[in-house]
């Protein structure tokens, strides 16, 4: 209805994203009819789509890295419209509803927070009659998702109709007006998500409640992975200089990082992965040895696995098959004279399936055909599989369903009660609440000293989000749990 900010909840793999692109253009139903405004209409295209009034924020972005952020927005809009004049009116459109932008900046600078703040500011500027979010938050802090909210509900007030999909059981029972269940590509049920409870949506969605977690107190082993006095200038002018940064992981715990978006997190994990090895060698140390100047695959040989917060891309190359995709991790699967035994990869890629319950088409699916949950657990299961030493993660359960998130959630756990040592970067508190034994905080490159996860609140975390916390050797104030 016009006003109304409509969920459309189901598991990974239901069919919320491919009716979404159905709706706005970029798939053909096979069969059915589509009505808008009362009347039969056949959406051939997104632009035909837009002409009716409808915008989409996709779940993978779908933005050009090499150009800039004002560049992305120009292409979908009139040609004779000015780029400057497309500027202006995303600094308009972005401080009308509090989002931080800047039109100048390459896309590829920008971390996946940063991206679907360009997605939604570009949708907006439209001014849609009918707004589709695919996870709009996945990637954004409890603030950003204040923010964001309140923006909806201004959408929401001028008439315009939101379809908002989202795993987030309680952002949809604070949001929405109504629901839609969506079970195997079928329609479950509908509801007033007010009335409801998170337990019951999770019923609704995926026929159960999701495990809870089962933490017992962490086993600290051995100091896996040191960084001392790390300091790099951005590589561009628009990333962020990291300064002075410190921190340990020791086997047998999870340490976590939060952070608002564009913080430091992208350079810090490139430094820490071996993606940028520009760093001293006895900044990053790993059991001991100095690595800061090694490549990621050499960490990688020595124990040191990541999972990169953009999945599709970097995670995984898209059009290759989920098979041929564990040849960015097994490098076994190379005989002495270079031959591919494509046989271990079926074998390896089809217990991954089965072990993570994964939904594809077996391991000969290529990467872009999977659901962004479903790719999701395959790239964490992969890693894990691998039986890492230390495992640095970047958003582990971005885009996937509760059902999916507990078991990530579950897996990694129980990888630091094996041994492993876990660093896990998250801009979703409640995860890093709930999984990590230790947190410190990111902000403009810097990094907060450590607190006990179990000492920390949502308005202690958000303080230091602003750069505030304490030197080291004064206490922490507001540190107690019992406000998380």
């Amino acid at each position: 209805m016009p006003g109304e900010i409509h969920s459309v909840l189901g598991e990974n793999g239901a069919g919320k994203s491919t009716l979404m692109k159905i709706i706005y253009g970029a798939l053909g139903p096979d069969a059915g009819e589509i009505r808008f405004d009362g009347r039969p209409v056949e959406i051939r295209s997104p632009h035909e789509a837009r002409a009716l009034g409808i915008a989409m924020v996709f779940q993978h972005f779908s933005l050009f890295d090499t150009l800039t952020v004002g560049e992305n927005v120009w292409l979908g809009l009139d040609r004779r419209t000015r780029l400057k004049d497309v500027e202006a009116g995303i600094r308009r459109k972005a401080a009308e509803y509090g989002i931080e932008i800047e039109p100048e900046r390459p896309v590829h600078t920008l971390s996946v927070g940063e991206r679907q703040r360009v997605e939604i500011v570009r949708a907006l500027l439209t001014e849609p009659r009918l707004l589709i979010l695919d996870e709009p938050t996945s990637v954004l802090t409890p603030q950003a998702v204040e923010k964001l909210f309140v923006t909806l509900r201004k959408l929401a007030a001028t008439g315009c109709s939101i379809l908002y999909i989202s795993h987030k059981l309680d952002e949809i029972r604070a949001l929405c007006h109504a629901c839609t269940v969506l079970r195997g590509g079928k329609v479950a049920g509908t509801c007033d998500p007010a009335r409801e409870t998170t337990a019951s949506l999770s019923r609704l969605m995926i026929g159960a409640e999701p495990p809870k977690l089962q933490r017992k107190a962490p086993v600290i082993g051995e100091l896996a992975l040191r960084v001392r006095d790390l300091s790099l200038p951005k590589v561009d002018r628009f990333g962020v200089d990291l300064r002075h940064v410190s921190l340990d992981v020791r086997g047998g715990e999870i340490v976590g990082i939060a952070g608002v978006s564009g913080n430091g997190q992208q350079e810090l994990l490139a430094a820490l992965s071996g993606e940028d090895p520009r760093a001293d060698t006895g900044a990053v140390q790993l059991f001991g040895n100095g690595i800061g100047h090694m490549g990621a695959g050499h960490r990688r040989r020595l124990g040191l696995h990541f999972v990169p917060e953009e999945r599709l891309g970097r995670g995984a190359v898209p059009g290759l098959s989920l098979a041929a995709n564990l040849l960015l991790t097994r490098h076994e699967a190379l005989g002495k004279l270079g031959w591919i035994d494509r046989g271990f990869l079926r074998n390896q890629a089809a217990a991954i399936l089965d072990r993570y319950r994964v939904k594809a088409a077996g391991p000969g699916a290529v990467a872009r055909s999977l659901s962004g949950g479903n790719l999701q657990k395959y790239i964490v299961g992969r890693e894990l599989d691998a039986l890492p030493k230390v495992l640095i993660v970047a958003q582990p359960t971005w885009g996937v369903d509760v059902g999916a998130a507990a078991q990530i959630r579950g897996e990694l756990i129980a990888l630091r009660d094996k041994g492993c040592a876990l660093l896990v970067v998250s801009e979703e508190l409640d995860e890093l609440f709930a999984m990590t034994d230790r947190l410190h905080v990111i902000a403009r490159g810097r990094l907060s000293p450590s607190i006990p996860t179990e000492d920390a609140t949502v308005e202690l975390v958000g303080e230091w989000m602003s750069g505030l916390w304490p030197e080291p050797g004064q206490p922490a104030q507001g540190t107690t749990g019992a406000h998380r």
